[in-house]
């Protein structure tokens, strides 16, 4: 039976007539916890609890996992224990609407989500390619789900049940509720809202707003009464008027054709962010006006520690049958210790999605979850990692609130760490501490990214993390060395990398221990030209580090890195910035950051000589290549002319004599250029007008 009081009144519902209007407190979630086997996930499963109806179906891009650290996993639970009937519908077919019917019509609503991640980034590379694997599918396989998930999974939902409100969310809703720049088709699209017809768009983490959507459904409220939530994203009709006091971006037309109105929509966006003073958006798409209330409060000590104590099986569905789902297998071990990002860095989506206000989990709530970690049989004894976005932002907030609620500083670390930030170590000391005691732990790890500025200001906390929580190599992410380029990523400048490593190498030899960080660093980002990157490959061989592991800047939707990508514009200063924008430019930046592999020579010699410095080439100290291409080159090369011979430039072109489609095989109505809108070589009309012309 549902809990009595999913169909009373919403107790924890933030309404307020004005969304602009920040209550105090947020009232806390009464969530009842509960110890249940996985949420059903096929009909089978929902016959089984002797359900005849659910509330509502989750719809999600990634596997099943019921862990904390997996959305569908955290929203599920706190459906469930709020008193709702909840399916979880894992990776179905976007081809038919068959899959979204098989629990009967929802009584509440879908909820859409494509994943943790967003879509094209889940399946393409940095160059545009299509991924090996797909890190949230068991096994990893790959094509389990569509492009821009979101749309297809709402379109299929309405065609199963119209008139089922259609609820989507997650990191991929979130960064496309308004018009947004997509890198992998090179356009400027409309808000998500209006291309998956959802009747809502939650943005952020999303408890309160799912509880809250649930509750005033289910007590008799149309969707349209949900527009006054904080936190949603919603399209308004031709003829509706927004709310007077919203402020107005450039419509979506206009940021399509002008960069300049698309710098200006990302600057004002930005600025709208801080909960506690950001006003009600409004963006027109043509006649329609998208409307994106101000974000969420963040969520109490209390309801995080309710919503992390939730009785999780920490493991993947039963369906999976032990097939390894690489995303889970990451993260299998570690506790979430706190959410939220207030470092800004413009070529990151966490502040976006998460907040910038810290929301941490109480030392108890984190111990418990340890406990019962340690009891589990199957627990190797080891926590892979306590953190979160950032490892050392713990219970980290301004210290005069009344500030903190106008402030409209996009990060509280630079280009200073903010005078009036709270820094203090202490709390996340004893967390870390204490962990070490909890029976049945044997190691806990930090593997989240440690914020060196504020790491810094804390040798106790440096000494702790060397002695403890390290097991050789830490890693680290300073991103650039150049300063113009880290000015844009709002990273600290190079000496706080310097100054880190000296500290974390001493903290280390007082522990007795060698150990070693490992840097992460970035190719591509803007203002990172070929004189950046060589700067930084002289700086990698200098200090004799060889990445395994290189990042290409991704323009993610939403980020402020993106807008510069794809308008040449710091959106605050409004100064040009250079961008390595075609792919050859791309590659050979990335070449540059691992000069030290065989198989990169030709890129790297291609680099120095188009930026002058053919005086690292040769044998001198600071060269990055020998003078001759070493055998490995000149075998890579080969290898990759082969590869190249044998595959794209072969087209295998049908017989329509013998009743095969016209045009390449393996490509369905497609001719010789695919490209093209019609098989044909010209169509009717335009020969028609070139007839004429003679």
């Amino acid at each position: 039976m549902m809990n009595s009081e999913a169909t009373a009144a919403p107790p924890c519902s933030v309404r307020n007539a004005d969304p602009n209007t920040a209550p105090t407190q947020l009232p806390v979630l009464p969530l009842v916890p509960l110890t249940l086997p996985h949420l059903p996930a096929s009909r089978a499963e929902m016959d089984a609890r002797g359900w005849d109806y659910v509330d509502v179906v989750f719809v999600t891009g990634d596997a099943y996992v019921d862990h904390p650290a997996f959305a569908m996993g955290i929203l599920g639970r706190v459906l469930e224990a709020a008193g709702f009937r909840v399916a979880i519908l894992s990776q179905p077919d976007w081809r038919s609407a068959d899959p979204w019917r098989q629990f009967g019509r929802p009584r509440l609503f879908f909820g859409v989500s494509a994943g943790n991640m967003d879509s094209m980034i889940n399946h393409y590379t940095a160059n545009k390619k299509v991924r090996n694997d797909d890190a949230y599918s068991p096994g990893g396989k790959i094509g389990l789900r569509p492009d821009r998930a979101s749309i297809p999974y709402s379109h299929r939902a309405r065609e199963a049940f119209p008139g089922v409100p259609i609820i989507a969310g997650g990191v991929e809703a979130s960064l496309r509720r308004l018009a947004h720049y997509d890198y992998w088709s090179d356009t400027v699209k409309k808000s998500i809202v209006l291309d998956a017809k959802a009747d809502l768009v939650v943005y952020g983490m999303g408890e309160h707003q799912i509880v809250e959507i649930a509750r005033r459904l289910a007590a008799g409220e149309t969707v349209k009464d949900l527009r006054d939530m904080r936190g949603v994203a919603y399209a308004m009709g031709a003829s509706e008027t927004p709310p007077e006091a919203a402020l107005r971006l450039p419509t979506y037309e206009e940021v399509k054709t002008d960069k300049k109105k698309f710098a200006l929509a990302t600057r004002t966006i930005h600025h709208e962010t801080n909960p506690l003073n950001a006003k009600t958006l409004v963006q027109y798409h043509d006649r329609q006006a998208v409307v994106c209330n101000p974000p969420p409060l963040p969520i109490s000590q209390e309801d995080m520690d309710r919503v992390y104590g939730l009785s999780y099986t920490r493991r993947p569905h039963p369906m999976y049958k032990g097939a390894k789902i690489p995303a889970y297998e990451v993260v299998k071990d570690s506790v979430t210790i706190m959410r939220g990002c207030f470092g800004g860095c413009t070529f990151c989506s966490i502040t976006a999605h998460q907040g910038r206000i810290i929301q941490s989990r109480s030392k108890e709530s984190i111990l418990t979850e340890l406990r019962q970690m340690g009891r589990d049989p199957k627990f190797s004894g080891v926590v892979s990692d306590v953190g979160g976005p950032t490892a050392n932002m713990y219970e980290m907030r301004c210290t005069k609130p009344e500030v903190e609620a106008k402030c409209k500083r996009l990060s509280c670390v630079h280009p200073t760490v903010c005078k009036l930030l709270g820094t203090d170590h202490g709390p996340l000391i004893e967390v870390m501490r204490e962990s070490r005691q909890v029976p049945g732990i044997d190691k806990v790890f930090v593997a989240s990214g440690i914020r060196m500025d504020l790491a810094q200001k804390s040798l106790e906390y440096l000494e702790e993390l060397a002695r403890h929580h390290v097991g050789g190599h830490l890693k680290v992410a300073p991103e650039h060395t150049d300063p113009n380029v880290l000015k844009l990523m709002k990273k600290p400048n190079s000496a706080d990398y310097d100054g880190f490593a000296e500290a974390f190498q001493a903290a280390s030899a007082r522990a007795g221990k060698k150990q070693f960080l490992v840097p992460y660093y970035i190719a591509s980002h803007p203002g990172s030209d070929l004189n950046a990157m060589i700067d930084l490959a002289l700086f990698l061989k200098r200090n004799g580090y060889k990445p395994d592991q290189v990042q290409d800047f991704i323009p993610a939707p939403f980020d402020i890195a993106t807008c510069m990508y794809y308008t040449g514009l710091d959106p605050f200063s409004g100064e040009e910035v250079y961008v390595a924008q075609h792919l050859r430019d791309r590659k050979l930046q990335r070449a540059l950051l691992q000069y030290f592999r065989p198989e990169n020579y030709f890129e790297v010699r291609k680099a120095l000589m188009a930026a002058g410095r053919q005086d690292l080439i040769g044998s001198g100290c600071d060269a990055l290549i020998p003078a001759q291409p070493p055998r490995q080159a000149l075998d890579a090369r080969r290898r990759q002319a082969n590869a190249t011979s044998e595959g794209d430039h072969y087209h295998s072109i049908a017989n329509p004599a013998k009743g095969e489609p016209a045009g390449e095989r393996g490509l369905p109505n497609q001719g010789y250029r695919p490209e093209r809108k019609s098989a044909r070589r010209q169509d009717k009309k335009r020969k028609g007008k070139k007839a004429g012309g003679r």
